[in-house]
């Protein structure tokens, strides 16, 4: 049974907000395989955030953290059936929640990781270097089971 936040992306994409993206979802690649297109990108600060490591997993996990800052993306002009897809590619470990972004005055959405995180910061260039093809491949596969 769904809870009263696991449709929350109903309500986004109904009121047209952006989603903020710091791992995976930043790469052109991997939204081109699961959405069939890449949306408008915009780059992103959120202070108070970092991008951490996650246990045992490829792609990060936002968490509060008072003195670090999160580099990410800014998707906008996403359709419901994009924020269907996308809320779906996400752990159940994460939550949908609006945060604020530098130089921003009104909260974007994002997903929060609920779950243990590493200590490390998680950073994209490594994750390029090391695992993206691979990991576009898995999303590919992934996208054609749902």
């Amino acid at each position: 049974m769904d809870s009263p936040t696991s449709r929350r992306w109903e309500q986004c994409a109904a009121q047209g907000h952006s989603l903020f993206v710091y791992g995976t979802l930043r790469f052109p690649e991997v939204l081109k395989v699961l959405i069939d297109r890449v949306p408008n990108q915009v780059p992103a600060v959120a202070p108070g955030w970092r991008v951490a490591v996650l246990p045992d997993r490829l792609y990060p996990g936002l968490v509060p953290e008072p003195e670090a800052v999160a580099n990410g993306i800014l998707l906008t002009g996403l359709t419901a059936g994009e924020w269907g897809i996308l809320d779906a590619f996400e752990d159940d470990e994460y939550d949908l929640r609006a945060i604020q972004l530098a130089a921003s005055t009104n909260p974007v959405w994002t997903y929060i990781w609920t779950a243990a995180v590493a200590q490390d910061d998680w950073y994209p260039d490594h994750f390029t270097a090391t695992y993206l093809p691979d990991f576009v491949t898995q999303c590919a596969d992934w996208r054609r089971g749902l």
